[in-house]
């Protein structure tokens, strides 16, 4: 299951587990999307993969046990800052590969 966590790794804003604003690549790298979207250009810096909305765990027990209080989103963050000269670097060399394609 996801790990929801709890802060974007760039500007370390905060993202609640129910956050609509968060944003993942398929390793979890977590952002705010003002990050991800504009600062990012779509792009993760960690593995070159684009982001998608981040999921929302139920806060509730509608079914099996599946929900917040049997799975808690973490707490520890995990700040990674962007060097943006790399992250540049890293767009240029994508050529305007869309996510589906890198």
């Amino acid at each position: 299951m996801l790990e929801l966590r709890p802060c974007c790794e760039h500007c370390a804003a905060t993202l609640a587990p129910d956050a609509l604003e968060a944003r993942i690549c398929s390793f979890e790298c977590t952002f705010c999307a003002r990050c991800a979207e504009g600062l990012l250009g779509n792009v993760c810096p960690n593995c070159g993969g684009g982001f998608v909305p981040r999921p929302v765990r139920p806060a509730r027990n509608w079914k099996g046990g599946n929900h917040l209080g049997n799975y808690p989103a973490r707490a520890e963050p995990k700040l990674r800052p962007v060097d943006l000269e790399a992250h540049a670097q890293l767009v240029a060399a994508l050529g305007g590969l869309p996510p589906e394609r890198r």
